[in-house]
């Protein structure tokens, strides 16, 4: 059984909720003051409080805080007047406390939804709840020379602050929940809650997912779907476990609630333990730690420091610009591509244009060159300038690719590498007049045919008179010189 198989779960609802960890944007951990930094050889980054050592007290990040509360305000949450940190006890090696502190009963936010519109249709998913935790440690379990029989740990990433998305039930297949968190995490870029860099486990979704048979009331018995790190791997993830259910299903078993692990490499969700319940993990107020108070001026002031969100973005470009759902929504996806168009846009003066050029050419370009927008030598100005060319036919659109090319090579301006390149188009000179009647001349029989009547004949000269040019004539000026001296009569 795969994935692949066509449609399997075609008589069941597919019900989906997701929980995403995003790890916020301070430099140092929830509790201490070690430095939250990716990437620093392990076991570096840690001290007795984020070790969990006999004595050491934990002394909660402000930033963190605020972070967290900028992504509940973001997701139209109500954020409470005052939460409660709680410890969350299981026994793993990562987890050198043998507990998390996490928020459980009062938690920080409620409520609120991530809404957005395609030229698909709209779609909402409800939130369930925004809370504070801490992470936990790494176990790595390859890349050494006794990987077989052991297993390493690295605590750097022990007590790192995260901030918790909790969704309704609400996507009702495994595409929607991918754009779901491709949309929550285009959120948390905008406000800079986080990097929400998933290569670094900056931002991991475990996914709940049960189906029951169309018409059924109530839900059917839910399976989740552990640390996964990609949209890809969420989106193929949940269609194996969607079609493995139905398959069970189908032959008449039951499915066990437990937790599962997606191996990338086979394809398929792998059984991993028992899933817990709330009561398993036994959840009591961390005494250690104060009730959380948020004065309502601190949140008011957050909420003013909010940037443009997406969603915000996306209903303005469409006005603005007269673009439709899909393009609006493809420029306002990141804060960067949206900036990036607004500045080639005005510089421009062809919106469409510009939304072309960024899905098309220049997307393609980048992606051979294995670079960013961020990263393009191409500034919107630039791009922007280009497109004046074509518009206004100082060169052509096929001529404005191979400038781009060299554009993204060197970093000169298009008018520059037009004229070294001899890519500027000759319109209305008195050397395309010229090539014209030259044209004219060598093609006497297709004159005569469109003097007879033939008009689609023009079509034909003025191809030949590009071809003349070297491609350097301008098509429409061309034009109109041709169809001039067919119409003349002393031509």
């Amino acid at each position: 059984m795969t994935a692949d198989d066509s449609d399997p779960a075609a008589e069941y609802d597919v019900v989906i909720g997701l929980e995403v960890h995003a790890q916020l944007a301070t430099a140092t951990k929830m509790f201490c003051g070690c430095s939250a930094s990716f990437g620093a050889p392990p076991n570096t980054h840690t001290c007795p409080t984020c070790l969990g050592l006999p004595g050491a007290l934990p002394v909660p990040n402000a930033l963190a805080i605020d972070l967290a509360a900028m992504v509940a305000i973001a997701l139209d949450c109500a954020v409470a007047p005052a939460s409660e940190f709680a410890r969350k006890h299981y026994f793993y090696p990562d987890l050198p406390k043998g507990y998390q502190i996490t928020q459980h009963d009062r938690p920080l936010a409620t409520g609120g939804a991530l809404s957005w519109r395609s030229a698909s249709g709209a779609c909402t998913v409800r939130l369930v709840r925004v809370h504070l935790e801490e992470d936990a440690g790494k176990s790595l379990h390859e890349g050494f020379a006794d990987s077989a029989g052991s297993a390493y740990l690295d605590f750097n990433r022990s007590g790192v602050p995260l901030v918790e998305i909790v969704t309704e039930p609400d996507m009702t297949s495994a595409a929607v929940a991918a754009e779901f968190a491709r949309r929550l995490r285009a959120v948390l870029v905008a406000i800079g809650a986080s990097s929400a860099n998933m290569e670094e486990g900056g931002l991991r979704c475990d996914a709940n997912v049960s189906l029951r048979r169309r018409g059924e009331a109530g839900l059917g018995a839910r399976t989740e779907i552990k640390n996964l790190n990609s949209f890809r791997s969420l989106q193929r993830a949940l269609e194996f476990e969607i079609a493995r259910q139905a398959h069970v299903l189908d032959a008449g078993g039951r499915i066990d609630t437990d937790t599962r692990l997606w191996d990338e490499t086979r394809e398929c969700t792998v059984a991993m333990r028992t899933k817990e319940d709330s009561e398993d993990y036994r959840y009591f107020p961390e005494p250690d730690l104060p009730p959380l108070a948020l004065a309502p001026e601190r949140l008011a002031r957050l909420r003013a420091s909010l940037p443009e969100l997406p969603g915000a973005r996306q209903a303005r470009l469409a006005s603005a610009y007269g673009l439709g759902d899909d393009d609006a929504d493809a420029m306002a996806r990141t804060a960067v591509t949206a900036d990036y168009f607004e500045r080639a846009a005005q510089a421009s003066g062809d919106a469409a244009a510009v939304c072309r050029w960024m899905q098309g050419e220049l997307s393609r370009r980048l992606g051979e060159a294995g670079l960013s927008l961020e990263r393009s030598r191409v500034t919107p100005q630039a791009l922007g300038a280009l497109i004046r060319m074509v518009s206004s036919g100082v060169v052509s659109a096929s001529a404005a690719k191979q400038i781009l090319a060299r554009m993204m090579a060197t970093g000169e301006a298009a008018d520059a590498v037009a004229s070294a390149e001899g890519l500027l188009q000759e319109s209305g000179s008195d050397a395309l007049e010229a090539l014209v009647d030259e044209t004219l001349s060598k093609h006497p029989a297709q004159v005569a045919q469109y003097r007879a009547g033939k008009r689609a004949v023009a079509g034909y000269l003025v191809g030949q008179v590009i071809k003349a040019s070297g491609g350097r004539a301008n098509p429409s000026a061309v034009d109109g010189l041709v169809r001039a001296r067919l119409d003349s009569p002393g031509a």
